[in-house]
């Protein structure tokens, strides 16, 4: 899923049949930005450091990440604050507060930086989440080069067996939560037994503990450093959803302190309140390391102090479990300092007077458009826009409901020809030039511009381009003609075409009242080119509390508020090309798909779909959604990854031919960062390996690229 407001990328050239994902490195293609980047370059991202003579942070030839683990120094160094403590005996050395064997943080382009000073942030909300995706502590495994290569994090070293229905994790020797108390396993066991095992807790098993039948797995620890993952069928993908996300953060927490957690969980404490699990019950409470500074981390800062509604502070974790290349313990910064701006335009004024020094700028809003006042502030702001890929593949978006609760209006969404006018009928020309400046590509809608499926072949690249190609031309003649092959005409003489039933259309562009520019923008363009078609289209800003519920009832026609960029793989999470769970464009089926292996499973047969607990209906027999669970299901348990790229490849036909089942507009346009002059190893465009891959949430962006590596200059000049 897009976790922020997207635009997207160009393929590569073509490359050679068999071409395994770990091989494939740093082919794709780069797109014009608002100001000059660097263009992709080819390297094996495996030299050992800096070039001798490099200092400047964001040198072009230093670019990628190493693909395999680097060796830990001889010897480590760590920040006069914390030197200080162990001089005083107040705190271990630095040898004896970090692993055995560290990770080594591994990006071609970072120097070796100064400690000190204090990062400015900005949040829509102090408890937000996103603000875990500037860490990356918690991980047992890591995505690197933009999604091309998985590294090592928590876990040192893994395999799998023959069919891979069996992984082994070997966790680091020695790890610390930030209180100064072990890490090991039982806190792994605890999050699995004691919470996703337990029916009290909310929290299920997430797609890398289940197989590839979709049983869950059985999981053990046979001592304090290794886990076993054992699976009813081959779970091939199990090392890509170890990686994807931010673990304990967004998607599944994977892991929680058990020495501080189990005082608040009945099975340890049998005097803890009944509602111990709820929202509001202490464990829930407790366990939020974003809000609680008692409850420990693995992250490179800890929370320091909490103000709701205004401010919040992290100071450097002492235990933080990673370093630099010269054996540097991260971070280098001292303190975050994440301020609440809940108004986008005050948040805008706010950067261009000088109050913030790193931003992935869709966070709060910052889009393309924004540029120009940026960069007139910048003397006074000392701010720098950069621009990183999205990777996505769709932009602005919109999608139909399939399942929509009233019959005659979902006949006619689920007639491919009906979404096929409305794609050729909207002037993806205009959206690119208002919204995105020139950039990006136009597109009928894909999944992420830098799956692997299409970059693998000549023939996965000649699917993708028949995919992002296939409705994209602007012909409203040719989509009126399919109207009209559809009984979609003018029945009654007002100037607007009626339902095939000769009842009233309306063109429902429903999206949540919170959505950014780019999807006003976009959506005001569709509200055009669909009413010079004779459509009656209008926009329903929808409450966003209320929109997930009334989606997955079935009761809005549309969701035009969001966009679609999931990789690095098209099967580490494929809602979007097979509807799996009701957020997307098959909510009644998706959640069907969604109970199966539960007790809800063949219940309710008898009753509406409408009115079943939770809402849910299947697929026709041989229809799109069928053969797409078909060949997911498939794909699943198959362990010989070109014959999962082939199954892709079938999906995607499906989407061809039979869709669009969500609508682009302009893929793989820049995402907005902005940076401080004197901040430090943070990777230009021209760093990373495909240019920056930042529309994913499972890609968790700038996480991937290590901000605990960051610097300033002059960190005197940036105290807290």
């Amino acid at each position: 899923m897009v976790r922020r407001p997207a635009t997207q990328d160009i393929p590569a050239g073509s490359q050679r049949e068999g071409l395994t994902r770990r091989a494939l490195l740093y082919r794709s293609g780069v797109v014009a930005a608002v100001f000059t980047v660097g263009a992709c370059s080819s390297g094996s991202g495996e030299q050992a450091g800096p070039k001798k003579g490099t200092t400047s942070s964001g040198s072009p030839n230093r670019k990628g990440s190493a693909r395999k683990p680097l060796a830990a120094p001889a010897s480590f160094k760590e920040a006069p604050s914390l030197a200080a403590q162990v001089k005083q005996g107040t705190l271990p050395p630095v040898e004896k507060r970090l692993p055995d064997k560290p990770y080594v943080v591994p990006h071609n382009w970072l120097d070796s930086g100064k400690y000190g000073g204090d990062l400015r942030l900005m949040l829509p909300a102090t408890d937000d989440g996103q603000l875990k995706q500037y860490m990356y502590g918690h991980s047992p495994l890591r995505w690197l080069n933009d999604g091309l290569d998985i590294g090592p994090g928590l876990v040192e070293s893994w395999e799998a067996n023959a069919d891979a229905s069996l992984w082994t994790l070997h966790f680091r020797k020695g790890l610390k939560w930030s209180d100064g108390q072990p890490w090991t396993t039982a806190d792994v066991m605890f999050w699995w037994e004691d919470m996703i095992l337990n029916k009290e807790h909310s929290e299920v098993p997430p797609d890398e503990a289940k197989s590839g039948k979709g049983t869950v797995m059985k999981m053990t620890a046979p001592d304090d450093y290794t886990i076993e993952m054992k699976f009813d069928a081959p779970a091939p993908l199990t090392a890509d959803r170890l990686a994807m996300r931010v673990k304990r953060g967004a998607g599944p927490t994977w892991m929680e302190p058990k020495h501080y957690l189990k005082q608040f969980h009945p099975k340890y404490n049998p005097s803890v309140d009944k509602n111990w699990a709820t929202a509001d019950g202490e464990f829930e409470k407790k366990r939020n390391w974003q809000t609680n500074p008692d409850n420990p981390t693995m992250t490179g800062w800890r929370l320091k102090s909490y103000k709701e509604g205004r401010q919040v502070t992290w100071e450097r974790n002492p235990y933080y479990w990673c370093v630099d290349r010269q054996g540097n313990q991260l971070p280098f910064i001292d303190t975050l300092t994440a301020s609440a701006v809940q108004n986008t335009e005050v948040a805008k004024l706010q950067i261009q007077q000088g109050k913030l020094d790193f931003l992935v700028g869709s966070f709060m809003g910052v889009v393309l458009s924004d540029i120009s006042g940026l960069k007139s502030a910048q003397a006074k702001s000392k701010v720098e826009p950069i621009l990183w890929d999205t990777g996505d593949g769709t932009g602005a978006a919109v999608f139909f409901n399939y399942d929509y609760y009233e019959e005659n209006i979902r006949k006619l969404i689920r007639e491919p020809k009906f979404r096929q006018a409305l794609s050729h009928a909207t002037n993806r020309d205009d959206a690119q030039k208002s919204i995105y400046f020139n950039t990006g590509q136009k597109t009928t809608g894909t999944m992420s511009v830098k799956a692997i499926e299409y970059h693998v072949s000549d023939q996965g690249e000649q699917i993708y381009q028949q995919w992002r190609d296939s409705y994209v031309k602007y012909d409203p003649e040719k989509a009126k003609a399919l109207l009209d092959e559809l009984g979609v005409v003018d029945k009654d003489g007002d100037g607007k075409r009626e339902a095939p039933d000769g009842s009233k259309l309306i063109i429902r562009l429903q999206y949540g009242s919170d959505v950014g520019s780019q999807y006003r923008k976009n959506n005001d363009l569709l509200e055009r080119d669909w009413k010079a078609i004779g459509l009656d289209a209008r926009q329903y800003p929808i409450a966003p509390e209320a929109y997930g519920t009334e989606w997955n009832d079935g009761k809005l026609m549309s969701n035009s508020g969001w966009g679609v960029g999931d990789g690095p793989n098209c099967l580490v999470y494929p809602q979007w090309l097979v509807p799996l769970e009701p957020s997307r464009w098959a909510p009644l089926e998706g959640q069907y798909y969604n109970v199966r292996g539960t007790p809800e499973e063949g219940t309710e047969e008898n009753v509406d779909p409408y009115k079943r607990t939770p809402p849910r209906m299947a697929p026709e027999p041989g229809g799109p959604v069928d053969r797409l669970w078909k060949l997911y299901d498939k794909s699943k348990t198959e362990a010989d990854e070109l014959a999962r790229h082939r199954l892709v490849w079938e999906i995607t036909k499906i989407h061809i031919k039979e869709g669009p089942f969500f609508q682009g507009s302009v893929s793989n346009a820049p995402e907005v960062v902005l940076v401080h002059k004197d901040l430090k190893n943070v990777p230009r465009k021209e760093n990373l390996a495909q240019g920056g891959f930042t529309a994913p949430s499972i890609h968790p962006t700038p996480a991937v690229y290590d901000p605990e590596a960051m610097f300033w200059s002059n960190p005197e000049q940036h105290k807290g």
